[in-house]
């Protein structure tokens, strides 16, 4: 990648680590996270600093202080499948939100490091920082909200299931082929388009709340395409856009338009009694 987009990567990786993280992890209940999210600028901060620094030992001591923080919320996802408290495609949703950040802890340790984990490039583990918290988390989060709100209806347990589902075949086309990656993004996508519809559709919150709900609807509707587009010409070796100006169009108008918009929405509108997604209120 170029000078410019490393930099909005990392960018995008700190807002992810000291915005996303901690409005994300609000909408979640305080039982088994309480000193997490008290916690939370104590492991996230440093991590955020590693970004900034040449790879080294310092850089990588820094963001392994994100790893307890990231391995209390994998602890908390376990909870959530044992507990069996949530309808099943709600269950996934959250679980695969609290999972995803331990995956984006271990890629940045590694690549702060300057280690090749698992044999890939620098710039693929650092866009892998950023893809699980973005996706990973956020994403997987709000299909669990609006799986909520849409009352456990066939879309939004599609919702709440495909867009986990998409996001764990990407990352096992990390490692069996470019075809496989195509296929997870084309169930991600689909995923993420339906979390918009169903956003769209249940939009009926106060004029600056429905404001962001829709931006972040209609962000899905570009940013998805780009990422379907960027995979078939990966696979097919079609004309694409390079990593340079996914970073710059696809990650960053999903970062503020996106995960940012729907996640303060949703902080506006206000947590379910129970994982922050049953209850909610759209009035």
């Amino acid at each position: 990648m170029s000078t410019w987009s490393q930099a909005l990567l990392d960018l995008l990786i700190c807002v992810g680590l000291l915005v996303v993280m901690p409005l994300g992890l609000r909408l979640l209940p305080a039982s088994g996270l309480a000193g997490v999210r008290r916690l939370w600028f104590a492991a996230a901060a440093p991590a955020a600093v590693s970004v900034w620094l040449p790879r080294g030992w310092l850089a990588a001591v820094l963001a392994a202080a994100y790893l307890p923080a990231a391995a209390a919320l994998l602890l908390s996802a376990a909870r959530v499948v044992l507990s069996r408290r949530l309808p099943l495609p709600r269950t996934v949703a959250v679980a695969t939100a609290l999972a995803g950040p331990t995956v984006a802890g271990c890629a940045l340790v590694a690549e702060r490091a300057g280690v090749h984990l698992f044999g890939f490039d620098l710039d693929v583990l650092a866009l892998t920082v950023a893809h699980f918290h973005y996706a990973g988390f956020a994403a997987a989060l709000v299909a669990g909200l609006v799986c909520g709100v849409d009352g456990d209806g066939p879309a939004g347990r599609l919702a709440a299931v495909s867009v986990p589902a998409g996001i764990a075949v990407v990352f096992a086309g990390f490692f069996t082929g470019e075809w496989v990656e195509l296929a997870g993004a084309a169930l991600l996508t689909a995923g993420m388009w339906l979390v918009g519809w169903l956003t769209w559709r249940r939009a009926r919150a106060g004029a600056a709340t429905r404001g962001l709900l829709v931006t972040s609807a209609v962000t899905l509707t570009a940013t998805m395409v780009l990422a379907l587009v960027w995979a078939l010409g990966q696979a097919a070796d079609l004309p694409h856009l390079p990593l340079s100006w996914m970073v710059a169009t696809h990650g960053l108008a999903n970062a503020l338009g996106f995960a940012l918009c729907a996640l303060i929405a949703w902080q506006r509108i206000g947590a379910g009694s129970e994982w922050g997604v049953s209850g909610v209120r759209t009035e």
